[in-house]
């Protein structure tokens, strides 16, 4: 078609017309090629309080693009966004380096997220500084104000039902709690102890009101968790405090089983005295010297208690050794006689004088009697008899040989001719005048008054101040 032909046939080749058709041909294939710059995607810009997203898009440049393209691009983006003073961004093989400052976190990340998503981007190195002005628009603060306002607002029926339903179950918790101390009036005797029962039943209530709150409030899995959490709780408590845990259980167990009362004399273990108070962790004595002794309720639940003041009636006796020459009967009977002239020893139970042992140089008796333990003194009544025995042994001439011994003289023994009016080195015999001056004072003697301890100690417990007293679990209910 670029030929011609001349008058002969030949054909000719024409120049003009063949540059006409290349041209065409370069605007047709120039209409088809994309453009080498084209427009990138543009990026919303947020508004000044509003929550900042992430870009959306890639931000497009040419496939075979430059650093210098991508420096430009980003630059002109965080100029116009007027988040960024100054902002600034250099590129290095496709390494973005942003540097500048800007007022919040979410400003930065932006940057670095946009940076990210341009094309041909390898790496970001974000160096922008964070530094928050100080600003006084109050716009943000009252919009908080009214959040919460309105979570008020649409909490206040909820919260009006819960306190309902908290205030309802704490009433039926009252209630259940003073019945259950009017039906245990009749079965204990410690006021606290009540106490703590009817609160052990009434909490219960409390912790089904609760979790019916939790789930009106729509925290189910919470409520859950506090009726769980109630029994994990206890058994943690009760790991860590187990002394404190048994020594209240024994004292719960000491009221309900009630082996002394207040003013009881008791001896636990190796203490002895007067019970004062049984409070939730101990138990205090008031001693014969007057101190007071605090003993772990755990140890008293656990030890042999012996309760002097549950039987008036207390037996006591000693032991008295005669010499093998002397008649066993006749000495039984002057130590009989010296008993019933006793006023503090009683006849029912009668006293008894019981051969107790052959030893090796004495026979030994053992003295037993009764008395009434509320109004006499054991160690009085003990040093009174034994005194007025002894007398009457002697008044009746029955020996009371010391232990026997051996002694050795490998010199022999020296021997002196006493003058008519020389005495031995141990003094005068007990003279009658004596003998008569000792039965005159049988009964009080060196003891003074025979009555017991009990009465002056417990004037002393009630103008003593107990330690630790607390709340006394053997008061009783009123």
């Amino acid at each position: 078609m670029n030929q011609a032909t001349n008058g002969s046939g030949a054909k000719c080749f024409n120049p003009a017309r063949t540059r006409g058709m290349h041209v065409l041909a370069l605007l047709l294939v120039l209409a088809v090629l994309p453009n080498p710059r084209p427009a990138a995607a543009q990026l919303p810009l947020p508004a000044e309080d509003s929550v900042i997203e992430e870009p959306t898009s890639e931000i497009a440049v040419n496939p075979a693009a430059r650093d210098a393209q991508i420096s430009g691009r980003l630059q002109r983006i965080l100029t116009a966004s007027g988040w960024f003073t100054p902002a600034r961004v250099s590129v290095r093989e496709g390494i973005v380096f942003l540097d500048g400052q800007t007022e919040t976190t979410e400003r930065r990340a932006w940057a670095e997220q946009l940076a990210g998503r341009t094309e041909d981007v390898v790496a970001v190195v974000n160096r922008i500084v964070v530094e928050r002005p100080v600003s006084w628009n109050l716009a943000p603060t009252w919009r908080e104000v009214q959040r919460l306002a309105d979570q008020a607002k649409w909490l206040a029926p909820l919260a009006l039902a819960s306190l309902a339903i908290i205030a309802l179950f704490w009433f039926a918790a009252r209630g259940v709690a003073q019945i259950t101390r009017r039906t245990l009036r009749r079965r204990l005797t410690s006021a606290l102890l009540a106490d703590l029962a009817a609160r052990a039943i009434a909490f219960p209530v409390i912790l089904l009101g609760i979790y019916l709150v939790l789930q009106v409030a729509g925290l189910t899995r919470l409520a859950v968790t506090v009726l769980g959490g109630t029994g994990l709780i206890g058994i943690v408590i009760g790991l860590a405090f187990r002394d404190i845990a048994e020594n209240m259980l024994a004292s719960v167990l000491l009221s309900v089983r009630n082996p002394f009362r207040t003013g009881d004399w008791i001896r636990i273990g190796e203490h002895q005295g007067l019970v004062q108070n049984l409070n939730l962790r101990t138990t205090i004595l008031l001693t014969l010297d007057g101190n007071h002794v605090q003993i772990p309720n755990s140890i008293v639940f656990k030890s042999i208690i012996t309760n002097f003041s549950s039987n008036p009636n207390r037996r006591a006796d000693f032991g008295v050794g005669i010499g093998y020459p002397d008649s066993i009967v006749a000495a039984q009977d002057v130590i009989m006689a010296a008993l019933r002239a006793h006023p503090a020893v009683l006849a029912d139970p009668e006293p008894a004088v019981i051969v107790d042992e052959l030893g090796a140089s004495t026979v030994n008796l053992s003295v037993q009697f009764w008395f009434d333990g509320r109004a006499y003194s054991i160690f009085r009544v003990r040093s009174s008899l034994m005194r007025q025995v002894k007398r009457a042994l002697q008044a009746a001439g029955v020996s009371m040989p010391d232990a026997a011994r051996e002694i050795i003289f490998p010199e022999g023994v020296p021997f002196r001719r006493m003058a008519g009016d020389e005495q031995l080195p141990g003094g005068p015999a007990l003279s009658d005048t004596a003998a008569q001056h000792d039965d005159a004072v049988t009964m009080s003697g060196g003891e003074g008054n025979l009555t017991s301890e009990q009465g002056p100690l417990a004037r002393q417990a009630q103008a003593a101040v107990l330690p630790e007293a607390g709340e006394n679990l053997l008061a009783p209910v009123r």
